[in-house]
């Protein structure tokens, strides 16, 4: 019983916080409120799924939120230059290419992931300032369909949210039943044993990377669309929520240990906390120091259930 429920303890942290948010604000389970979460944790959410994936092999990502505040800036940017369509394709090419560059320094140059991340994190972010000069950017008003991605419903639920589900799905079932998943797993546990028996780590390595960066420009598009601007200041801490989300669903830093499932858990609870806080009108540094809380009890209890 006792593992099981140490196994099991994103679930139940899940459960409770979901309960005690419904008692404590009559506003909580409002469709408005429900609506407005589910926008709120889409675009972290795909952010923490490719960081999830990168921690599974063994490694971080810290430039995901610079990612993100450049492929705002640069589809605003391109939203007055070329077609919607072009812009949309040109800022996933940039997020894959950004993700390219991490995985191949991490993986064919062996360099630590902190420190190609870092230094990714400050050239991007860098270049987000200079695209911008330090401003906003509101996106061209033939931007509409962006707009719809960020803000829109169907049947009552947030576009942002379906495709969040959506692409939650189809890692899980990338980790379950494709050879892929099961390289990324594997070479998390032992990389020595992965490369030893014939598999690329190297090109499974970049590869985690590489979606990481793709699955961070769609957050960004989420995001402009929602806010109608680019702006080099977004995203600042992402990489740390993202992170959180992952740690409280018991994946194991180290790699190989992990559930896109928990992850998935692990957004919600950071999204209830930051909007249950908003609700009671707790100011944003308490936020902050809950969050810390949070995280170091989610690592104590990890500890717990291995």
């Amino acid at each position: 019983m006792k593992e099981k429920l140490l196994k099991n303890n994103t679930l139940i942290i899940f459960l409770l916080l979901l309960i005690g948010s419904s008692l404590v604000s009559d506003s909580f389970l409002s469709g408005n409120n429900l609506q407005n979460l589910l926008r709120q944790v889409a675009p972290i959410g795909l952010v923490s799924i490719g960081m999830f994936l990168v921690i599974l092999t063994g490694g971080i990502d810290l430039s995901v939120g610079s990612i993100l505040a450049f492929i705002g800036v640069a589809f605003a940017i391109l939203s007055y230059e070329v077609y919607f369509a072009a812009a949309i394709a040109i800022v996933l090419l940039l997020g894959i290419g950004i993700g390219a560059i991490s995985g191949y320094l991490v993986a064919y140059q062996r360099m630590a992931p902190f420190i190609a991340t870092l230094a990714l994190m400050t050239i991007v972010r860098g270049a987000g300032f200079l695209a911008s000069k330090g401003a906003p950017i509101s996106v061209g008003e033939h931007s509409a369909a962006i707009m719809y991605l960020g803000t829109g419903s169907i049947f009552g639920i947030p576009v942002s949210a379906l495709l969040f589900f959506g692409l939650f799905i189809a890692v899980f079932v990338l980790l379950k039943y494709h050879v892929v998943g099961r390289h990324i797993i594997a070479i998390g546990s032992n990389e020595e044993a992965v490369r030893l028996s014939g598999i690329s780590v190297e090109r499974t390595k970049c590869l985690v990377y590489i979606i990481s960066g793709f699955l961070t420009a769609l957050a960004a598009l989420m995001v402009v669309g929602r806010t109608g601007v680019g702006s080099p200041n977004i995203g600042i801490g992402m990489e740390l929520d993202a992170i959180a989300a992952v740690v409280i669903g018991g994946t194991s830093l180290a790699g190989g240990r992990g559930s896109v499932f928990f992850t998935l858990l692990g957004v919600f609870i950071l999204g209830m906390i930051g909007n249950i806080m908003n609700l009671l009108d707790v100011t944003a540094y308490l936020q902050q120091l809950i969050k810390g809380i949070i995280i170091i009890l989610a690592v104590l209890f990890q500890k717990r259930s291995i």
